[in-house]
């Protein structure tokens, strides 16, 4: 089988696509009735969404110039190697691989089979397990058609969305919950509890990076994959904090607490139990589409890490369509899994942990690259430098303390993938670029 190189198949749409969709998706519809349990304050419930919106927005704003001056697919993995050591760059890449997507594509997977499972009378998992294996086959077709169906079902994605916004809004409040801050809503937002839910928060967010990781197919990347990080995020947020504030003023807090199917729960209350089972469904779709994006941009970690590192070259190979085929299916494989453990809160919280203890070296890294390469080329600068990334960092590292404080055991997780991914390293090496 031929492997011919990677070809500039994706444009502005498709990467500005693959963001929302990266972002949209199993977080905010299911991480509500986990907040709910810590704090029944509205303004503070709000606000977890629009602070990690800022947050999400500073790192986006970030990964933009990163994605400028650092060229190549990847992701945290050919930042950190070049901006620290090709064996961090390998570890990123490790921890990529197994925490930043094939655990979020199991996540998605496994929240649609709950929505979507008792619909159909087909247990949740082997409804997870389809989805997986429907999109892997999709992506293994060629890249080009694999963009052009993430534009479309995203697309479906945010009409649907912003219509049950607009229908929440329609009907009257039906709660006697107050968004107002009162006395005690900044103590809430300063404690222990609040930043717990913010790396639920953050994880519904996580996707803002996305296009960094596949940006060797985008047309001019230099430009495109800042305005689609960026772009992206700014409009995931607006429908976050609007569709959260539908979700809190329809639907008793009592109803939420503890439930990972949000949407058809808040469904049920707005449209009556016909309307919920029809949300559950078009809910489900929706996260075909988040399994889709990251069935997409992950196997380009592992292609990039495969092109750089001779013991794995195997798994760079594409087909003649252009489909980096054996690293999705090594996706593929790792995501199901994930899926086979059935443990969806346990899997949310090690997926959000782990995942940021990279993006925070990835962000960092911006101010370590301009001060030992002030000359680098930089087609975009990161608007606000050096308080966003210094903002993105602070926010960053104060909640994975609270979880290293109040959840060891999650903070154990994730200091065992750290482990993991460095034996990797030792055994197959790092990259010789």
């Amino acid at each position: 089988m031929t492997m011919p190189p990677s070809r500039r198949s994706l444009g502005f749409a498709a990467a500005l696509a693959a963001v929302v969709a990266n972002i949209v998706g199993t977080g905010v519809f299911t991480t509500l009735g986990l907040q709910v349990q810590e704090t029944t304050d509205g303004f503070a419930l709000l606000a977890l969404w629009a602070v990690g919106g800022f947050i999400a927005l500073a790192g986006a704003l970030t990964y933009g110039e990163l994605s400028a001056a650092i060229h190549g697919s990847g992701g945290e993995y050919r930042f950190l190697g070049r901006i620290y050591h090709p064996a961090l760059g390998a570890v990123a890449g490790w921890v990529s691989i197994g925490a930043g997507f094939a655990a979020p594509v199991a996540l998605a997977a496994m929240a649609l089979g709950r929505y979507a499972g008792p619909l159909i009378g087909v247990s949740p998992q082997t409804l997870g397990i389809v989805a997986i294996l429907a999109a892997t086959g999709v992506h293994l077709l060629a890249p080009a058609i694999g963009g052009r169906v993430q534009v479309v079902v995203t697309t479906l994605k945010v009409l649907l969305i912003v219509a049950f916004i607009v229908v929440g809004l329609g009907h009257g409040p039906r709660t006697t919950l107050s968004f107002a801050p009162h006395a005690s809503s900044w103590g809430v937002i300063a404690s222990g509890p609040f930043a717990l839910s913010l790396i639920f928060v953050s994880y519904a967010y996580s996707g803002f990076n996305a296009a960094s990781y596949f940006q060797a197919e985008v047309v001019d990347a230099e430009r495109n994959v800042p305005r689609a990080l960026v772009t992206g995020t700014l409009i995931v947020i607006v429908l976050y904090v609007a569709l959260n504030w539908v979700f809190l003023r329809t639907t008793p807090i009592a109803d939420l607490a503890g439930q990972v199917e949000v949407g058809a729960i808040v469904a049920g209350h707005v449209l009556g139990d016909s309307g919920g089972r029809v949300m559950s469904g078009l809910i489900a779709l929706l996260l075909v589409s988040t399994i889709s994006a990251m069935t997409l941009a992950g196997p380009r970690v592992i292609e990039a890490m495969a092109e750089d590192i001779p013991p794995l070259r195997a798994l760079a190979q594409r087909t003649r369509t252009g489909s980096p085929s054996r690293a999705v299916l090594l996706q593929g494989a790792l995501a199901l899994a994930f899926v086979l453990t059935d443990s969806f809160v346990g899997v949310l919280t090690y997926a959000g942990f782990t995942l940021t203890l990279s993006t925070v070296l990835a962000v960092a890294g911006v101010i370590v690259l301009r001060r030992r390469e002030p000359a680098l080329p930089r087609p975009y600068h990161v608007w606000g430098y050096p308080w966003t990334p210094l903002f993105f960092a602070g926010f960053s590292l104060w909640t994975l303390l609270i979880v290293m404080r109040d959840r060891p055991l999650e903070a154990m997780g994730g200091a065992v993938t750290l482990g993991v991914a460095a034996l990797l390293t030792w055994l197959v090496g790092e990259s010789e670029r």
